[in-house]
């Protein structure tokens, strides 16, 4: 699994984790990521089972299980999730963070352990004495139950589902060529975002925030003029299109 620094100022970091070379083709491909300050650690859409080893063979090299506070799911997708239990039995305190409407639905992951809801308008998480950290809604997005995640101090944000392409083996880590990028977005987004309307208010919230990186679940992260290009792209798609 590739393993790459997205930002570190000696306090904080972002480490992303994906593109794992051993998992079927059949299963999509998923960007897991750390963010660690003063050595304690949040993980933001731990992963599937599938990837759950070859993810934890490449994390403890950075963090030590017993340093991890906080496990956030941005929805409920099994890609996002279904490891839950694998990291809840060997540490108990972790508190793992999602949406209020699958409050009562992820607890079937977790061996009946309790989920601590989010509410709609979001919240801020307390990491390693900071409290910067934001959950930003993206209700809809495709899930009904649905955020981002941003860091004005790293100026990243993490996107979920948004932004999301399905890459063929060997795609950079960054957007290289955004126009031809697109072609790898267009159908994924049309069908898996229901909501223009939902859809354009979170393109709105992220144009109030300051972000040199948008960081997707799947696929390639946008870094510089790529992050404007493609929230101009997706503000002018028509999505929940992809049916007639």
């Amino acid at each position: 699994m590739l393993k790459h620094t997205l930002y570190d100022d000696g306090e904080r970091s972002w480490i992303c984790f994906g593109r794992d070379p051993s998992r079927p083709e059949h299963v999509v491909d998923t960007n897991q990521v750390l963010i660690r300050h003063r050595g304690r650690g949040m993980l933001v859409d731990p992963g599937g089972v599938e990837v759950f080893a070859p993810f934890v063979a490449q994390l403890t090299s950075e963090i030590d299980f017993q340093d991890i506070d906080i496990l956030f799911a941005t929805h409920q997708d099994p890609d996002v999730i279904s490891s839950l239990s694998l990291w809840l039995e060997p540490n108990p305190n972790l508190r793992c963070h999602a949406s209020w409407t699958w409050e009562s639905f992820l607890p079937h992951l977790a061996a009946g352990r309790k989920i601590v809801p989010v509410p709609d308008e979001g919240m801020t998480f307390k990491l390693g004495g900071s409290n910067d950290i934001v959950a930003v809604p993206a209700h809809y997005c495709h899930s009904s139950g649905n955020f981002s995640v941003y860091d004005p101090r790293a100026k990243i944000l993490f996107s979920g589902d948004l932004g999301a392409a399905l890459l063929p083996a060997g795609a950079p880590l960054y957007v290289e060529d955004f126009g031809s990028h697109t072609r790898n977005m267009e159908g994924f987004h049309k069908r898996w975002m229901p909501s223009n309307r939902a859809k354009n208010d979170w393109v709105r919230r992220v144009r109030q925030l300051e972000v040199e990186q948008i960081v997707p679940q799947h696929g390639a992260i946008f870094r510089g003029d790529d992050v404007k290009r493609f929230l101009d792209w997706l503000e002018s798609l028509d999505v929940g299109s992809a049916v007639g």
